[in-house]
């Protein structure tokens, strides 16, 4: 056997010509896979950072204004009255008084008198976006039950100071309390916490914190919240760690069992961005009756998606939250 031939048989990769071996194929394939990884896990930590920084950016839809006059409400006169008050950390807040169906008054003095004699008056929480000029239609459905409404606007939405944040809404949503229970003088039992969305969130810790405290609210009525904002979270971006790097919870399930007044929740059937599964799990962590024996109620609207209740279900919304108020 010639030299070359035994060179071939035994493996040698060195060719005839006596040219070095070139890399082998699967060499080649793994450097590249290995380059493509690095690239991937690299730009995957950029985006986790820009969000995590960005996140309240993203998480927050504030309108700003200058000023809010009453008048933008769109209302007769009387029935619109503006309202401020002090957060624990030195924030002036303002919002709007609303005054229920075939009640009018000249000035906030003559509607307490309507108050002290036992009024229901709902505290309005509202979701992550706007402002409280687009939440006028929501006072006019509680009103059409008797109720009067305070529309307050967060820290960092309309034309109020500071920005927004879970602690901060929490602060925002104590210092309505206060202001409705020292300032206005109406009863703790008179008044319903009403959340919409990520209000629905806030709504729930208030009246945990008030239920603990032995004053409890004379009910809770949510629509289209979450178990937690970090469950919304990972369902919309399930490819992203928000468990880890999230700020701003909302943990509402956590809270919620400790809730004893009447609950009502109503939830948009085809709700895309709070999918009902997450409204569900919520209610199912609430306590089945309140310390008064009143069942909770869970109350689907079909044919909706998250913004546009009061357009598609205006009507069974209505019915349900006036069963719900005219029950307390």
């Amino acid at each position: 056997m010639s030299d070359t031939a035994a060179r071939v048989t035994q493996g040698d990769a060195t060719p005839a010509d006596g040219a070095p071996p070139g890399p082998r194929p699967a060499g080649r394939w793994r450097r590249v896979v290995r380059g493509v990884a690095v690239r991937v896990v690299f730009w995957y930590a950029v985006v986790v950072i820009v969000l995590g920084f960005f996140q309240r950016s993203l998480m927050y839809f504030p309108s700003r204004a200058e000023r809010i006059d009453p008048a933008e409400a769109g209302l007769a006169a009387g029935r619109v009255h503006d309202v401020s008050f002090v957060t624990a950390d030195g924030l002036t807040l303002a919002g709007w008084h609303v005054v229920a169906e075939g009640g009018s008054c000249a000035t906030l003095e003559e509607c307490d008198r309507t108050l002290r004699d036992g009024r229901l008056v709902v505290l309005h929480f509202h979701g992550n976006g706007g402002d409280r000029r687009i939440r006028v239609d929501d006072a006019l459905i509680f009103g059409g039950s008797g109720a009067d409404t305070i529309l307050i606007d967060y820290r960092g939405y309309g034309e109020n100071p500071g920005s927004p944040s879970e602690a901060g809404l929490a602060d925002d949503a104590r210092a309505a309390w206060n202001y409705a229970t020292d300032v206005r003088g109406v009863r703790p039992d008179r008044i319903v916490l009403y959340g919409e969305s990520l209000g629905g969130a806030v709504a729930v810790r208030l009246a945990a914190e008030l239920c603990d405290a032995g004053t409890p609210p004379a009910g809770v009525a949510v629509l289209s919240t979450f178990s937690s904002m970090t469950d919304a979270a990972a369902h919309h971006y399930p490819w992203l760690p928000v468990r880890l790097v999230l700020l701003d919870r909302y943990p509402a399930i956590r809270h919620i069992g400790r809730v004893t007044c009447p609950l009502l929740f109503v939830h948009a059937g085809n709700d895309r961005i709070v999918p009902i599964e997450l409204g569900r799990r919520l209610f199912a962590a609430a306590p089945e009756r309140s310390a008064g024996g009143v069942e909770k109620r869970f109350v689907v609207l079909a044919g909706c998606d998250h913004n546009d209740v009061l357009f598609r279900a205006r009507g069974a919304y209505t019915e349900a939250v006036g069963e719900f108020l005219g029950g307390l």
